[in-house]
Order: structure tokens, then sequence, then C-alpha cells
């Protein structure tokens, strides 16, 4: 019986050239002589193709972001953090993508919310010799990749508007390797880059915006380090809202006269499941990797995030938040739950979620319980850690893994003494909740009437009074915040340089 398929297509040539035509392998070896092919080899080494016939976006994103190595900060599978077009589900659902596909703009946004830096310009604000300039620039370096937002028609191709990386770039023709993503379809091929610039010059029916290419490196450090917003779970939208836009309101209408008051009025007004909306990131090492010694990367990781964490807990703000949280008649409010921060790797972290999340113990003798064990972990013979281990529970399969977290001043290293009675206590989430307060712009706190509590609350939430470490870590919360609130209200597509200032 005969099932109906496509198998490939014929890519047009001309005007295309297949990278592994003769022609093609020409164009590549003088483009290496030449220097313009350096940011090809990362690009190739986690090249992709899409999974889904509308996630020339995603693919293109993830690739590019692998490439770069930035953190995702978030689970992919197992206790691996690392990108893939399901992870890419910020600024658009990815069933809404899987059946249109994704806009330009929120492309952009993805980008962003990911820890990249963008610059982002459509065909209608810029001309092709800047996109030429970006091109050789980062076909010149491994540093920075280009992805373009193209109508295949002008290259004679089928299908409509398509997103694909920038492998590199042929001096002597002008001639721009395109790493299609859709490798089902069309192999990689060069293309005349005044081709590609009209391809490109196109509106996009759906947005009414011109298409473009975006620049997209790596910040000069990771951000979201130790914090970032998880807009995983349908909770972020009504978050994002209320933080954005009720929290003013609900300012403005109490009459506040004190820092408790405050808080009183934003945290007893947090949606219950605000735990989901921000996270923290812990590093989790296999068992079977074998021994307990650190390599130099993870222990430069732990010991940013011990730095980030201990200038969390040093803020004033922080001291008011823990002091409010530590009322007995606080007790019954939304916690910021850490059961889904590591879902799967170490079965249960309470143990070590309680100490961390609440910043410092405050039991003396440390926590405990059934399915973790803490012990202590030199980190090459200096500061001790936190190891967690537990159980990788995936089918029939159990897996050791160890979760390693920094250890906080005050807090004991180790907690295990072998009793099975100890009992799981989950987090105040004092620190989490403290950089979510540090992170709402600072606009959020005008309605206060009170201009000598305002003042107060100014000193306390001000981006300029923090440490270095933290205020990037908080400025990059912010941003994340901004976005999503952009793409909530539609708008990512309308004005490109609002989303990136």
């Amino acid at each position: 019986m005969a099932m109906a398929g496509l198998y490939r297509r014929l890519l047009p040539s001309p005007p295309a050239i297949d990278f592994a035509s003769s022609e093609g392998k020409k164009l590549f070896l003088e483009s290496i002589q030449n220097g313009t092919m350096e940011g090809f080899y990362r690009l190739i080494s986690y090249f992709q193709t899409q999974s889904e016939p509308a996630y020339c976006g995603l693919a293109s994103l993830s690739m590019v972001l692998n490439a770069l190595a930035i953190d995702p900060g978030r689970k992919w599978k197992g206790p691996w953090r690392w990108f893939d077009e399901s992870m890419l589900d910020c600024c658009e659902p990815l069933e809404k993508v899987k059946a249109r596909g994704i806009s330009f703009g929120k492309l952009v946004c993805l980008a962003h919310c990911a820890g990249a830096k963008v610059e982002a310009f459509r065909t209608n604000e810029s001309n092709i010799d800047k996109f030429r300039k970006y091109v050789m620039k980062c076909s010149a370096s491994d540093n920075c990749h280009v992805i373009s937002s193209y109508n295949r028609a002008s290259l004679k191709q089928t299908g409509t508007g398509h997103f694909s990386p920038i492998g590199g770039y042929h001096a002597g023709e002008d001639m721009a390797l395109i790493l299609d993503v859709a490798r089902f379809k069309y192999p990689p091929h060069w293309v005349p880059l005044t081709l590609l610039w009209e391809a490109m010059d196109h509106v996009d029916e759906t947005t009414r915006q011109h298409r473009g290419f975006m620049l997209i490196s790596r910040p000069h450090r990771d951000p979201g380090l130790l914090y970032t917003l998880s807009c995983k779970h349908e909770s972020w939208i009504n978050i994002a809202k209320f933080l954005m836009d009720e929290v003013p309101i609900l300012l403005k209408s109490e009459d506040v006269k004190d820092i408790h008051k405050v808080l009183s009025v934003v945290i007893t007004s947090l949606p219950s499941n605000f735990g989901e909306f921000i996270k923290w990131i812990a590093e989790v090492r296999r068992r079977e990797d074998g021994g307990q010694t650190l390599s130099p990367e993870e222990k430069a990781r732990l010991n940013i995030k011990e730095e980030v964490l201990n200038q969390v807990q040093e803020t004033g703000l922080f001291k008011h938040v823990a002091a409010f949280l530590s009322n007995s008649s606080c007790r019954q409010l939304p916690k910021s739950g850490h059961e889904d921060t590591l879902p799967g790797i170490a079965a249960s972290v309470c143990c070590q979620g309680a100490e961390f999340l609440g910043g410092k113990s405050s039991r003396p003798e440390g926590y405990c319980c059934r399915e973790t064990c803490v012990k202590c972990l030199k980190i090459n013979g200096d500061k001790p850690v936190t190891l967690v281990c537990g159980t990788v529970v995936n089918g029939d399969n159990e897996q050791g893994v160890d979760v390693l977290v920094p250890s906080s001043p005050g807090r004991p290293h180790c907690c295990c003494s072998g009793s099975s009675d100890y009992i799981g206590l989950h987090p105040d989430g004092n620190d989490v909740l403290t950089a979510l307060l540090l992170s709402l712009p600072s606009e959020t706190w005008a309605g206060i009437k009170d201009e000598k509590l305002l003042q107060e609350i100014h000193d306390l939430v001000s981006v300029e009074n923090l440490p270095t470490l933290l205020q990037e870590e908080v400025l990059h919360l912010r941003r994340q915040l901004h976005i999503l609130k952009r793409c909530q209200e539609n708008k990512v597509d309308e004005d490109l340089g609002a989303l990136l200032s």
C-alpha cells in the first residue's frame, strides 16, 4: 500500500549553491582561508534539525544559544541543563508556535529571556551595508551569531517565512552560508547576500511588520546565576500581571505607614503559586562521574552563587522580609516552593531547600529527611559546600545524583546522623522573595503617599545601592519581567526598541 509523503526538496540552484557540492566546498575552503568561517565551527557543533515544521525559529535560537554556551538555568532532561526547542516557551505557548510559527519580535523576546545579548534590526530600520557588516563580524568570530528571518520565495524555495542562522561569509563572491534548520527539506546552502537581503525585506502578513535579522552574543557574564523567572507553567501570566499592574494599585489604595505594612500588602496578596514563577538554580553532578572533587568550572559557579546569595542576605530588604515572614501570624503565607526546582533529580530536597531557600538555618542541628542525605564536600580542599544525595526516578531506572549548593555563613555544613525520623521542612523563601521584590520596576512603589516611607523603600530597593553581582542578577530578572509583560500584552512586535531598552 502506497504511503503519501514528501522526501526533501530539490534545492533551486541558482540562486543557491549546495554546501556539499564541489562549488560549495570551494567557497567554504576559500572562506576559511579568509577568516570568515570562525563562527561556523561552534554552530555546526550544535546544528539541529527543527523537530516540527513550524519550529524553525525555536531550532535556530536553541542552536545559537548552545553554541554560545549560555546556561538555560532550567532542566532539559534528567539533571541536564540544555537548550532545546521545548525549553523556549516563555513568549509564546509551544502549541501556538507548532500551529503558526513564531514572530520576529517574539523570537527576540525569547533570546532575551534566555539570557543572551540581542541586537535586532528590521529591514526598514537598517540597510544592506549594515547587514553585511554584522554578517562579516560574526563570521570572523565565535562570540556572536546572526539569525535571519526571510521569505523563502525570494530564493525560489517552497514555503514562506523562515528562520535560520548564518554560518559563514565569502567576501569575494559576497555570499552568505545559510545553515537551514529544515534539513529534511533543504541542505545548508550559499546564497548571494544581496538576494538574502531582498528575502528579508518582506512584510510578515501576521504582524504587518518587516522581517529582518538579529545579532545574538553572550553577555560578559551569565545572567541568572542564582535566580531565574520561569514561565513553563501558565501561572506566570497571572503572576506577571499581579507584580507589574496590581501591586502599584494596591500600594496606592492602602494607607501604608511602615515597611511591615508595605510587605504585608504585597506578600499577603501574592498568588498562591508564585513559587513557580521564580526559581533558584542549583548544581547537580552524577555520582557515576566519580570522585568528590569539583571541576574548576563547577567550583567557579558555586563560588559566584555563594557570593550572590550572601549579597542578597546582606541587603536591608532581606532583613525586613525575614523579620516579616518569621512573625507567627505570617505562617500561612504562600511559600516559595522548591518542589519543581529539581523534579525527579533528588526526589525531594527538603533539607537542602529549607536551608538554602530560607537563607540560613533556623535550627542549629540543620535539616534532614528520609528522602535525602546531606553530606560535606570540599571544593578542591577549600570551603565546603552542601551535597544532597538523591535518586533520579525515570521509569524503571534509578540513577544517583548529587545536588550542590553554596554554604551560607552560620549554617552547618553537615546534618546527617543516620536517623530516619527527621521531618522535611518546606522553605520560607526569604532570599527568593527578596530577589523578586528587588526585581520590580522602581515605579512600583511610586503610589506610596508617605514621603518618608517612600524614600525608605527607595533606599531598600534601589539597584544603584546593590553590589555589582547582585545588581546584574536583579537587572536580569527585571528585564525578564518586562519582556514577559510585553509578550503578555502582545506588544513585542510593535516596538522592538522598547523591548530592547
